[in-house]
């Protein structure tokens, strides 16, 4: 299937990807012939089954991974030309494994390691990372090993070292991932609040409550390729594509289509919604 154009109008593109492949040792295509457009604003959640190419597209939009062949473009500048710390000054990343990510001592040097090492003076270094660790509720664990801490925490701490840095974009791999409940609300708030300042939000993840709750547009991968690029409602209301993909409906919209017959729009992705049109069926 032929992904829809990107519902996001203008002409802002901070990531311009055409014609992306990717190849890893061995001769597993993990990313192929993938073209794709990232505007300022963009908040994505890019879906797919395991083995989709969804973090593999990640890591070569910022740089850890380098095309086999096609072009990345990070601010109208040819990606293959830029080295990673210039990448990252537009493209942070949170990995999915926060393990992965930390190897400092203290938890405030860690959030400190990225914008230190981005040419930021020290009163501006100062500034970003005590607002960093304000926003993940860290400033208490600032002098604890970051590995010593129990997983949620870690994860808060890899994020907090992202937003430290400042990037126009975030990219977060499955981010509440070993965080509570109250942590995950905590998390996709801060998103809200990074996306309502103009930053643009890519969000790696399984859980399609968190991709109806927050996502302005949907990104489904399959077997390295996109096949559908949509907002939430026509994501969510095409039931085929997401088969496709080994992914399932948010339980509100799984409801919606099998009450099809008496009404109910197929794309609903809220309670609300669901409800409303109950009753509405209900009063009419």
């Amino acid at each position: 299937m032929i992904p829809a154009p990107s519902s996001v109008q203008g002409s802002d593109k901070i990531v311009s990807i055409t014609d992306l492949r990717f190849t890893y040792e061995g001769g597993v295509e993990a990313v192929k012939d993938l073209t794709l457009d990232i505007r300022k604003g963009d908040y994505i959640a890019v879906v797919g089954g395991n083995g989709s190419g969804k973090t593999t597209l990640a890591k070569n939009i910022n740089g850890l991974l380098r095309p086999s062949r096609g072009t990345i473009m990070i601010r109208g500048h040819d990606a293959s030309k830029m080295a990673v710390p210039e990448i990252a000054k537009v493209v942070g990343y949170a990995f999915q494994n926060p393990d992965y990510q930390l190897f400092c001592p203290t938890v405030e040097e860690e959030v400190r390691f990225g914008p230190s090492n981005l040419g930021y003076s020290h009163e501006d270094v100062n500034v970003k990372v005590q607002r960093a660790l304000d926003a993940m509720n860290l400033q208490h664990l600032r002098t604890k090993p970051p590995l010593s801490l129990r997983l949620g925490e870690r994860r808060r701490v890899t994020l907090a070292s992202v937003i430290a840095m400042d990037p126009e974009v975030f990219i977060f791999d499955e981010p509440t991932t070993g965080l509570d409940t109250e942590e995950s609300e905590m998390l996709m708030q801060k998103l809200r609040n990074l996306n309502a300042e103009g930053k643009t939000i890519i969000l790696i993840t399984h859980d399609m409550r968190l991709v109806s709750e927050h996502a302005k547009r949907v990104v489904v991968m399959s077997q390295g390729r996109v096949i559908l690029d949509s907002d939430p409602r026509g994501a969510f209301a095409d039931l085929d594509i997401l088969r496709k993909s080994n992914l399932e409906p948010p339980a509100v919209t799984k409801l919606a289509h099998a009450l099809k017959a008496y009404g109910v729009p197929v794309d609903i992705i809220s309670p609300e919604e669901l409800v409303f049109h109950l009753l509405r069926g209900s009063e009419g």
